[in-house]
């Protein structure tokens, strides 16, 4: 087993660097730098850069791993049961570009394809998510835990609304519905990393969201749960970094889990 806690100091301020680097480059895009690689899903140099830079440095870090991220058009297919880097280098592309300051760099690393270390940074707010397997989760220095509030109409929860993939629509839309009435509100931050180191630290009590790739996961996925909390995939499942389906939360993940369960049918 590779050394999680050393690999760990060494990534956290190739991270943050990076990050601030981003940041530092919140008002250098102009129209023509955005390109579409599908419907409704922009990325700029800004993306492709950041990547490039994370890269470099965790490959001099852990040589050992292999890469799926996002701006390389990885193909996760295939990926085997070694170490292997999950880098969405700039999660909130579209807040990014529209200077909405709600966005976030994303790292993780899985072995035997489930997650072992996970780093969100969030440059606006200067705030560093981390956590190793079997160490606990922590914001700058910190321990953080999940939300211990108990019940669903006592919470407030995010997600994510469809935006390129639209065939599950009408479902969402009715499971929204439900959700509306039984909590304390929802809310769309646009950046699922973001949503994932706010359930871990108990600012949201539960997030929930389908469609999404290994890079945008795999991160908070174990941050969560050192804090305390369950993730899972829409039927329960442990294998939440390639189904595309995440649940995770706190004290109400029963709860909240069985009514989304009561409207979504896989």
């Amino acid at each position: 087993m590779a050394d999680l806690a050393k690999i760990l100091e060494q990534s956290l301020p190739v991270v943050r660097e990076t990050g601030q680097w981003i940041q530092s480059m919140v008002n250098q895009i102009a129209i023509e730098h955005i390109q579409y690689k599908g419907k409704n899903d922009l990325v700029s140099f800004v993306d492709q850069t950041a990547e490039a830079r994370l890269k470099e440095s965790l490959s001099n870090i852990f040589p050992e791993a292999g890469f799926i991220a996002e701006e390389s058009a990885s193909d996760f297919s295939e990926v085997g049961d070694g170490y292997y880097w999950v880098i969405d280098p700039l999660d909130g592309t579209t807040n990014f570009l529209h200077q909405l300051p709600i966005y976030a760099v994303s790292v993780g690393l899985i072995y035997q394809k489930q997650p072992v270390l996970g780093m969100i940074y969030e440059p606006n707010r200067d705030e560093l998510f981390y956590a190793v397997k079997g160490a606990g989760a922590h914001l700058n220095g910190l321990p953080i835990q999940v939300s211990s509030q108990p019940i669903l109409e006592k919470s407030l929860l995010a997600t994510g609304f469809p935006y390129h993939d639209f065939s599950y629509q009408d479902k969402y839309l009715t499971l929204l519905k439900e959700l509306m009435q039984k909590s304390h509100g929802l809310r769309r931050m646009g950046a699922a990393a973001i949503d994932l180191a706010y359930t871990a630290c108990g600012r949201f009590e539960g997030f929930f969201e389908a469609n999404l790739k290994p890079w945008d996961v795999a991160a908070g996925k174990i941050i969560i749960e050192e804090a305390g909390g369950k993730v899972t995939n829409f039927s329960g499942g442990s294998d939440v970094i390639f189904t595309g389906q995440i649940i995770g939360a706190g004290a109400i993940f029963e709860e909240f889990l069985g009514t989304l369960q009561m409207h979504w049918k896989n």
